[in-house]
């Protein structure tokens, strides 16, 4: 019987149209990845570029702004956007920049400029990146403490945000932020726990994060951050809220210690009251320059009004003392000064809890006392402090009363904000009941708030004369 043989070029042929669909399929989806790859580098590299373009809008922006102040419209008197070319170095156009300008103000006075800058490559990407950012004065609001006067952070403090001090600074606290003395060395006395007195650093003490502490560093300028009561006033007479004078005579006669209560309700309103009279209480005062009396303490009031703050100017001025307390619902500042009667300078007084309706930032209150920043001795025992504290000339913080007592001790204080602070601070004192303790507020948490730094009450003062951007972001 006789063998068949099979030719091989049918198995040849089959292999070839396998190979090659392989080959083809391999060559198909490495020509893919090969693409997709570049059309990805493209996307980067126009993305690269259109941030790039975005952030050089911005810093045009600031150069413009620092040869026309207060500009909000490019030099042409026209609302925008504005769209500028943005010129390839090697000569053409590598595309262009839109500008969006926003003045923000407040009783008719600009406070910031918003200028959101979008880059646009012309490459053909297709790419485009936004970036705002805010230009301002950066104001105290930037800071959690700011003193003239050497300071003790016992250990119980919890300081988050920068802490600075023209003086000295003994550290027991925990600081999670910078802080900075203007010193390289001072004399701690038994004020600050030292006996005998000793030579010390700038910044020491028990406290941790000791690699956050820096020294000497410059000055903060107390007369660049003083209010101008003069013009403050004349706004908010126009503008604003404005509260005359109801006290009368010198410190030494009770009708001097007159003022209005203001109570910030959570409609928008505050309700004002006449303080009438006031209780005379013996103190260890916080501001050594004091007499060794306060009367912070309200002992009958009266009716007044009730006020809606006005949207586009929340400045009140109170040409007397003032107490304060409530919910804030909008950006507002309080001022207590005299600038009508030479010798008379006023106190701003915590009585209750000062909270904001919202926490995103649309709500915040500066105080700015002539005098003191004082918290009553009726304040309650676990206090709550939203806001921004400038006491000006004088000092913030609590009195010591008899103790213990009705007064004293308190529980625990958290102040979400800033202290400002002539004199030294104090709002805890040590062996302040003799043997069976300490006075005042026995736990104390201070943070200061970043939504009110990029963003501050109207008028908060301002650290540098120099415009920045305090808010830089990626939309």
């Amino acid at each position: 019987m006789e063998r068949m043989h099979q030719s091989p070029r049918g198995y040849l042929m089959l292999l070839g149209i396998v190979f090659g669909a392989i080959f083809v399929t391999v060559l198909g989806g490495l020509s893919s990845f090969v693409l997709s790859q570049n059309s990805a580098q493209e996307r980067v590299t126009g993305n690269a570029k259109a941030f790039a373009m975005a952030e050089a809008g911005l810093e045009y922006y600031h150069w413009f702004l620092e040869h026309n102040p207060g500009d909000t419209t490019h030099g042409t008197g026209q609302p925008g956007p504005y769209v500028i070319d943005y010129a390839d170095p090697e000569g053409g156009s590598a595309g262009e920049i839109e500008l969006a300008i926003t003045g923000n103000a407040s009783c008719g006075q600009t406070t910031s400029i918003d200028i959101r800058s979008t880059g646009r490559p012309g490459d053909g990407s297709g790419a485009e990146r936004t970036i705002v950012g805010r230009y301002a004065q950066p104001t105290v609001a930037t800071y959690s403490y700011i003193l003239n006067d050497t300071v003790w952070a016992g250990d119980d403090r919890v300081i988050n945000g920068p802490y600075h001090s023209n003086g000295g600074i003994r550290m027991d606290g925990t600081a999670n932020a910078e802080v900075t003395s203007s010193l390289s060395t001072w004399l701690c006395t038994s004020s600050f726990g030292c006996s005998p007195n000793q030579t010390k650093a700038g910044v020491w003490g028990d406290g941790p994060n000791e690699h956050l502490w820096n020294f000497p560093v410059p000055q903060v300028d107390f007369s660049g951050i003083a209010a101008d009561f003069s013009s403050l006033k004349a706004l908010a007479q126009a503008e604003g809220i404005y509260l005359p004078r109801y006290s009368s005579g010198n410190s030494n006669n009770a009708n001097h210690w007159r003022g209005y209560h203001l109570i910030f309700n959570a409609n928008g309103t505050v309700t004002v009251r006449r303080v009438t009279s006031t209780t005379q209480l013996s103190v260890v005062p916080v501001n050594s320059a004091d007499e060794d009396w306060d009367r912070a303490r309200i002992s009958n009031e009266s009716n007044y009004n009730t006020y809606t703050i006005p949207e586009d100017c929340g400045l009140i001025f109170v040409e007397d003392h003032a107490w304060i307390e409530g919910t804030i619902t909008k950006k507002v500042t309080v001022v207590a000064a005299n600038v009508t009667h030479t010798g008379v300078a006023p106190n701003a007084y915590l009585k209750g809890n000062i909270t904001y309706a919202a926490t995103d930032g649309t709500d915040g209150l500066a105080v700015i006392a002539e005098h003191n920043v004082l918290i009553t001795p009726d304040s309650p025992s676990t206090m709550t402090l939203n806001g921004l504290f400038i006491a000006q000339g004088g000092a913030f913080g609590r009195n010591l009363y008899d103790c213990p007592g009705t007064y004293e001790p308190k529980n625990s204080l958290t102040i979400l904000g800033t202290t400002v602070s002539n004199k030294r601070t104090g709002t805890q004192w040590i062996n302040g009941c003799g043997w069976w303790g300490d006075a005042g507020y026995q736990s104390r948490i201070d943070a200061y708030d970043r939504k009110l730094a990029s963003d501050p009450p109207p008028f908060t003062p301002i650290v540098s004369s120099d415009y920045t951007f305090v808010d830089w972001r990626e939309e």
